[in-house]
Order: structure tokens, then sequence, then C-alpha cells
């Protein structure tokens, strides 16, 4: 059966993640969820004490009688979104130094604190490697600058947060440790072949899909070898060639926010986050975060919808990225 606009628009809004300001939903916010939207992401301006919080997270999922998954970027060190009644930990290089053990801890503590409070899901480990000391972005967000240390650390807290029951999300694919330019400013652009992924960035991602992780990120930066001139994020090549076929990947796959300024400034995107997010999803993302703007967030459900209606996104594309999406929400999203 071909899709209705209102069916179209529910399918598309699925596929979309987003944000607002506060300690409540917003109603726009609300509006989008009541549309189909089933993902929202939580940062430092939704946050207060811990009571507060979880008020927030409930506040989120008492909108609508479907589970509504939470996620939130609690890293460690500077990255953190919670603070006032929760136990954050150290920074990933400290983490790292410490070694796996420690690492296996911080997963289980990170459970412990998110949990509690409704999160379903923690946009973390880093797994990029730490290649570049002149990296503005990642530096002590990294375990370490050996490949197959930050796999063992970033496998161990994967496998005791995710045992503790809040997911985990490796990032950020394929790799944007060796860039010298933050992603969320400047469109970052790498020259190493395949040969060179394969020994530094991607075993990192490959420990976590072995230790099961739920999700992987993407990360907006160009791999000139891969597919020159496009952002990982909005490369098939990066995700459904070498993610989803070489490396095996099966789970959700979410992008990095679309608001950044290496998708948001491209030329060919020109501030249209709606094709932006026509064409991740056409690359192989299963979840598009839309972080800030309710315009821009309206817009891309909107775009996605009429991508589907249209069908330069076809039924069992969206089937596809649903079917992962269910899997995630079966395992880690409580109501």
């Amino acid at each position: 059966m071909d899709p209705t606009p209102e069916s179209a628009e529910r399918l598309a809004a699925r596929l979309v993640a987003i944000g607002f300001d506060g300690s409540r939903p917003t109603a726009e916010a609300a509006a989008l969820i009541s549309r189909g939207v089933r993902s929202v992401i939580l940062f430092a301006r939704n946050a207060g004490p811990r009571s507060e919080v979880a008020a927030t997270v409930a506040a989120i999922k008492d909108l609508v009688a479907e589970p509504v998954l939470v996620c939130v970027d609690q890293e460690g060190g500077a990255t953190v979104r919670f603070t006032d009644g929760f136990k954050p930990p150290p920074t990933m290089r400290e983490i790292g130094t410490a070694g796996v053990e420690a690492a296996a801890t911080v997963g289980t503590g990170l459970a412990a604190d998110l949990r509690p409070v409704g999160i379903d899901l923690d946009l973390a480990p880093v797994v990029d490697v730490d290649s570049n000391p002149a990296n503005p972005v990642i530096g002590p967000r990294s375990f370490g600058a050996d490949p197959e240390h930050v796999g063992a650390c970033g496998a161990a807290l994967v496998r005791s947060m995710q045992s503790a029951g809040v997911a985990a999300c490796a990032k950020h694919f394929p790799g944007h440790g060796d860039t010298d330019q933050d992603s969320h400013h400047d469109l970052p652009v790498l020259r190493h072949d395949l040969t060179r992924l394969r020994r530094v960035e991607l075993p990192p991602f490959t420990a976590a899909i072995e230790a099961g992780v739920a999700a992987i990120m993407t990360t907006h930066v160009v791999f000139e070898h891969l597919d020159p001139g496009v952002p990982a994020t909005l490369s098939r090549a990066a995700i459904d060639g070498i993610l989803r076929t070489e490396l095996g990947f099966d789970r959700v796959v979410i992008s990095d926010d679309l608001e950044m300024a290496a998708i948001a400034e491209l030329p060919d995107i020109d501030g249209d986050l709606g094709e932006a997010a026509i064409r991740s999803i056409l690359a192989g993302v299963d979840l598009v975060l839309c972080c800030h703007d309710p315009v821009r967030q309206n817009r891309v459900v909107e775009a996605l919808a009429g991508a589907i209606l249209e069908g330069r996104i076809t039924a069992r594309r969206v089937a596809a990225s649903h079917a992962r999406l269910d899997r995630l929400f079966r395992d880690f999203v409580r109501p």
C-alpha cells in the first residue's frame, strides 16, 4: 500500500531525534512527538538537580503512550551534560591510562547514574584514536593513541554499561581522531587511504561491534579516498559500504547533529537540513539528530516525509531502519 501524507509523516518522524530548551518539552517539541518523533536528546540546558532531570525525562515519556527514547552525551571530563547529583567519570584519556578494567567500571557507573533517571542511551564511548595532537575536538575524549587499546577500553565500557541497562553508542565513525578541525565549525578532510583506515581508525569500531554495541554515530568528516568531498554522514560508501558490509554492523546508525557547520554549510546543502537528512538516510543512517532549532526539526520531518511519498526513500529502506530502531527500543527503552 502506498503511503498517505499522514502515514509518510509518521514513518519519517520515527527517523528523527530532536532536542529542546528548558526543563519541560516545549510546545514545538511536544507537537513533533505527537506527529511521530520518538527520540529526544538532552543537554545541559535541560538539566538541573538529579530529581529535575528525572522529572524532565518523565515529562517527555508521558507525552505519548508509545515508548520514547531519551539519550544524552555523558562521556566524562568536560563532555558531560548532567552534574548536579550525578557522578560523571573523568576524561576517557584518564580512563584509558587507568586501563581496561577501569573502563568497565566506568560503564557500570554510568548506567547506575543514568538509568534511574530514565536515560535509555548514552552517546558514549568515543572510540576515535587520539592520533593528532592538534585535534581541537577529540584529544582527551579519546582512550588513547593505540587502536588496540582504544578498542579494548571501548568494548569494556560498552559491555558493562549495556549489561547494566543503558545502551551505548560508539563514535565518531569512521574516525575523527586525526583531524585538525572541529566539525561543529568547519568541514574536516582526511586523505588517509583504506589501508590506513583499516589499521588505525576502524579497529576500535570493530571491537565495539563485537562487544554488541547498540548504536554507532557517524562523523561529519570527509574521507577523500573513500568518498571525495562527501562527509561520512552523507556517504553510502562509508556507511553501507564500510560499516554495514565490511564491518557487519546491523544495528542503529545515528548521525551527529545535522545542525553542525560541517553539514549545514555544505554548498550543496546550503542550510537545507531536510536535504541533509534525506541524504543521510539514503547513505544508511537510521536516526538523524537535529538538536536545537524547531524550524529545522520540522523541515527535516517534512522533507523526509516528502521523500518517502515520492519514492526517493523506498519503503524497504524505511522498514530496515524501523526494524533496527525497534530492536533498540525493545532492548533498552522503557516507558
